[in-house]
């Protein structure tokens, strides 16, 4: 049996390194997918691009503009003279937003009454327009108390200091609410999952194409032993490729381990035997390398989308909550991102390990189950 399996090892090995396409997609593609991905992923809003349409030009406008332009968050890189500006910056893309100070903005607030701001964004992204409206009404809140304390201490005395409530804040696992600490570690995921499953799935189905497959029915290799040759050298692929990528993200991305570096090479092992096992099944089921690839990417797509990298699963009807508990993505990242941020152990981290594992073992013997030595 280790003689087969040996003997399988090598002639796996052999064909994805005398490739140099293989090698490149085993060494380059996910480091040079993680750095793209862990630059591109970000969903931190700031410096928009925002218009401003001041009608009332007095000390308390500029005064807000000024505001919002310190704050980091805004960035006022037009000043229009119309309405109809604002439409055209919004329509070609030139602004994401636009702030609104209508005539007696600082006759209204001298008379003590309350004087509206109009803010416009641009809803085609609307998760970027709502962190837009969520900064704009911050700041425009904490203008409007000053603007109370001031009329306060004028109307009372200098010496009058009004009660305050002090807010402390303290946030876990991700002090600084870096959004690339909680995306690299998925875009890892993610892109394992790729390459692991594209190579897998065309594995038996090119055996198929290139001729050999007749060699192998005259082996007397077993059908599990063939599988399990099959799935090894992909398998410490994937282990390859997070080890560089995990190099990738604490060295060039700054992006902290907290956990058990163990922890996650035991996890790894069982998520890399469901996406393995996934191929390997398609594999065995396809009649093409093209068909093979076509397949890999209808279960990719879907498990992506259905993993929480992107869409929490809390917000997805019952029925695709459900429905995700099949999807190895969906566990692993809960895996990943508790060691990466987190921290936490076994003791925590048992529940999705476990899931991982009977979902691997149950599509490896599908695959063992389905394979047959002969070359239909």
């Amino acid at each position: 049996m280790f003689e087969r399996l040996k003997t399988m090892l090598i002639k796996e090995f052999t064909q994805i390194l005398r490739d140099p396409k293989m090698r490149f997609v085993i060494l380059v593609v996910p480091l040079v997918q993680i750095i793209i991905f862990g630059y591109a992923v970000n969903t931190d809003v700031r410096h928009i691009a925002t218009a401003l349409y001041d009608l009332d030009n007095s000390v308390p406008s500029r005064e807000l503009a000024a505001r919002l332009q310190q704050s980091g968050y805004f960035d006022i890189v037009e000043r229009v003279a119309s309405a109809a500006e604002i439409r055209d910056l919004i329509d070609h893309g030139r602004v994401k937003a636009a702030v609104q100070i209508n005539h007696g903005f600082a006759a209204v607030i001298q008379a003590g009454r309350t004087a509206p701001v109009q803010v416009i964004v641009d809803g085609s992204d609307p998760n970027t327009a709502r962190i837009v409206l969520s900064h704009a009404v911050k700041i425009a809140g904490r203008f409007s108390d000053q603007l109370l304390i001031d009329r306060e201490v004028r109307r009372r005395g200098a010496a009058w200091q009004p009660a305050q409530l002090e807010l402390q804040t303290r946030t876990w696992f991700n002090e600084n609410l870096e959004s690339r600490n909680y995306y690299v570690p998925g875009v890892m995921a993610q892109m394992v999952l790729i390459v692991t499953m594209m190579l897998s799935a065309m594995s038996v189905v090119r055996e198929k194409e290139i001729g050999t497959m007749e060699q192998i029915i005259v082996t007397p290799i077993r059908r599990w032993e063939f599988i399990v040759g099959k799935m090894l050298p992909f398998a410490l692929v994937g282990y390859l490729n997070v080890t560089m990528v995990t190099t990738l993200a604490v060295f060039w991305f700054d992006i902290p381990i907290h956990g058990n570096l163990l922890l996650l090479g035991g996890a790894t092992g069982v998520y890399l035997l469901s996406t393995l096992g996934f191929g390997l099944f398609i594999s065995t089921i396809s009649r093409s390398q093209q068909q093979a690839m076509m397949s890999a990417f209808m279960f990719m797509f879907p498990a992506m989308l259905l993993s929480g990298f992107a869409f929490p699963v809390e917000n997805m009807p019952e029925s695709i909550q459900y429905l995700t508990w099949l999807n190895p993505l969906r566990h692993y990242l809960v895996v990943i991102r508790g060691v990466f941020l987190k921290g936490v152990g076994i003791d925590v981290l048992w529940p999705q390990i476990a899931v991982l594992a009977v979902l691997g073992g149950s599509i490896l013997a599908i695959a063992v189950h389905r394979f047959r030595k002969t070359v239909a």
